[in-house]
This record gives C-alpha cells, sequence and structure tokens, in this order.
C-alpha cells in the first residue's frame, strides 16, 4: 500500500526540475507499482506521464557509434554573457537538427571566459550540415569579435552510453 510520503514523492519527482532523468527512473518502478491504485483516481495523468516519459527514456537500444566534438572557447573578458546568451540560442535550435543528439553548452567554474560546447553527431554528415544552418550562422557572426583566441575542438568515438537513448533526447523533452 502507498504511503502519503510515496505519493508526494512522485509529485515533487513529476514537477520538479531538481530531479536528475536518472533518479527518476532508477525510483519510478517502485513509485509506479506502489501508488498507481492510490494516485490513479487522484490524476491518471501523471502516472500516464510518468509512464511514457520511462518508456521514452529507456526503449531506445539501438547501437549507436556516435561522433562527439568538444569545442574549446576562450571569449574575451567581460563578453562572457553575451557569448553565453548566442551560444545558449545557437544550442536550442542546433538540439533540433536531425542529425545532432546532443549540444550542450558548459562554462568553466573557476575561469568563466572558458567554454566547452559538446556536440554529439548522430553520423559523419551531420557536422557539415549544421555549419550550414542560419542559427550556426548567426552564432558565428556574433560571437566572432568575443573569441579571445581562435576556437580549438576534438573529435571523439563515443564507447558508453552505447545506445541511442542515452544520448539522444526525448522526442518533445523540455531543455530549460
Amino acid at each position: 500500500r502507498a504511503s502519503k510520503i510515496d505519493v508526494t514523492r512522485l509529485r515533487c519527482i513529476y514537477s520538479s526540475k531538481s530531479f536528475s532523468r536518472h533518479q527518476v527512473l532508477n525510483c519510478l518502478p517502485y513509485l509506479l507499482s506502489s501508488t498507481a491504485k492510490l494516485v490513479q483516481p487522484i490524476n491518471k495523468r501523471i502516472v500516464s506521464n510518468l509512464t511514457t516519459r520511462h518508456q521514452s527514456m529507456t526503449t531506445s537500444t539501438e547501437s549507436v557509434e556516435y561522433l562527439c566534438v568538444h569545442v574549446f572557447v576562450t571569449c574575451k573578458a567581460g563578453t562572457e554573457e553575451a557569448f553565453l546568451e548566442a551560444s545558449l540560442a545557437n544550442a536550442r535550435e542546433s538540439s533540433k537538427e536531425e542529425g545532432i543528439a546532443r549540444f550542450d553548452v558548459v562554462q568553466q567554474i573557476d575561469d568563466p571566459t572558458k567554454f566547452v560546447l559538446v556536440e554529439v553527431y548522430k553520423n559523419g554528415d551531420a557536422p557539415a550540415a549544421h555549419k550550414e544552418t542560419a542559427h550556426y550562422l548567426k552564432w558565428r557572426e556574433t560571437v566572432a569579435d568575443m573569441m579571445a583566441e581562435p576556437r580549438s575542438a576534438l573529435k571523439f568515438k563515443n564507447h558508453f552510453p552505447a545506445v541511442s537513448g542515452g544520448w539522444d533526447y526525448p522526442e518533445g523533452a523540455k531543455l530549460e
């Protein structure tokens, strides 16, 4: 029988942005089995949405070899916020591209002028296609004068996760 705490945890997981996908996945089967009977009369939509999310995050078991590119950027001091804003706009649009599995923007903690763009491409043609998009061309033009030095990149092959479900954004995922 589900306790009041279980229902509270279920609602918290469903609505909170502070839980990682893995935390949700780890406790989802327990919560669904222990609270489904109690929650369904209250709100069947919550259980349905959680089940759908769980399935979409775990059903993609296709083995993949993705091209992972780490782009290292040092921007001029004082341009960090403008660079971040332009990079986030580019990342939002890039994450929608067919050939991109992930597009992450990270900033160094102890030196806020340093960024890494983590670009994960589904095939070898995707980087060239990405560089022809309007949002990439706008980003490149916008940040050109912000660069303290030319950006550099390293290319990697993924080994883990080895399946697309570990990389790809779930359909309709909210990323912010």
